[in-house]
């Protein structure tokens, strides 16, 4: 894998790429301790012989810091739009994770004629929660005490990390657990535990302020979303339902996997991925008909 680093206002954008050959493919991660190798590790491997592949550190992962500036929906939309341009590309394939899911969702239909294809795991931007439960959530994002203090005080051991990610992110053994765990570790020491700006500004006092379901309909292009049935964090039925409201838009539910499915379960994650970008290239060559 290559690196490239974009120099912004606010700091520096990393991109790992690999694959010289075939359609563009941008792959965006999930929220806080999340990074690009540690969602994408098996991923990129997978798609670079048929794919030019990139994947994006956000702000304030991995290696793109420092960051002097909030990380909004808005800023990270803002970022895609930078990474295609830098590398010259009018248009490409997205595939996010969780928050890299909404992001890759709202892209779509912000900049339709720049996604030939999406696919979204586990997508965040399309929840909303009980009134109690959602004032709650607003409270914890706007205090850094709650957002930040305390979960990077909870992520100070090798133990508590492995416990969170068995309860949170997993629903099942993973043969590299310990590596992922590891990857966690290194990713906390650096820059603390905790929400991310994007998830902190997402949810308003009353209301989600970023609730992309009324839009979906506006997604123009194919769209697979891609759910595990144990996810602790979003809700199958919640998947499934914003899938029927794109019109190109199917779901596939995998049964026994958590939130984390591309890590949890690379072996039936990546070829059904590999399959759907698959797809749009024999249909680009006039192969095959655009499913």
């Amino acid at each position: 894998m290559r690196s490239t680093f974009l120099t912004c206002p606010e700091g520096r954008l990393h991109v790992y790429s690999a694959g010289d050959l075939g359609s563009p493919v941008l792959l965006l991660s999930g929220a806080g301790i999340d990074n690009a190798l540690l969602s994408w590790r098996h991923l990129i491997p997978a798609l670079a012989p048929r794919h030019r592949v990139l994947a994006l550190d956000w702000p304030k992962q991995g290696r793109s810091r420092p960051w002097d500036g909030p990380a909004t929906h808005e800023r990270l939309l803002a970022a895609i739009t930078q990474v295609l341009d830098h590398f010259e590309l009018p248009s490409a394939a997205l595939v996010g994770l969780s928050q890299g899911g909404a992001l890759t969702l709202a892209y779509a239909i912000e900049h339709p004629s720049r996604v030939d294809r999406l696919v979204a795991l586990a997508p965040a931007g399309i929840l909303s929660f009980p009134p109690v439960v959602h004032q709650a959530l607003w409270l914890v994002a706007k205090l850094p005490l709650l957002s930040k203090t305390l979960p990077s005080a909870m992520f100070r051991s090798r133990e508590s990390i492995a416990r969170f990610a068995r309860r949170a992110l997993f629903a099942g053994p993973v043969d590299d657990f310990d590596d992922v765990v590891d990857e966690i570790q290194a990713e906390v020491r650096i820059a603390g535990a905790g929400s991310s700006d994007w998830q902190n500004a997402s949810i308003g006092p009353l209301r989600m302020r970023v609730d992309l379901r009324p839009r979906l309909g506006e997604i123009a292009c194919p769209a697979l979303l891609v759910q595990g049935d144990e996810d602790a964090g979003v809700n199958a039925e919640r998947t499934r339902a914003a899938a029927a409201l794109i019109p190109s838009g199917r779901c596939v539910l995998l049964e026994g996997v958590g939130h984390w499915s591309s890590r949890q379960a690379p072996e039936r994650v990546n070829p059904l991925i590999g399959e759907f970008l698959g797809e749009g290239r024999r249909a680009m060559d006039g192969t095959s008909p655009l499913g």
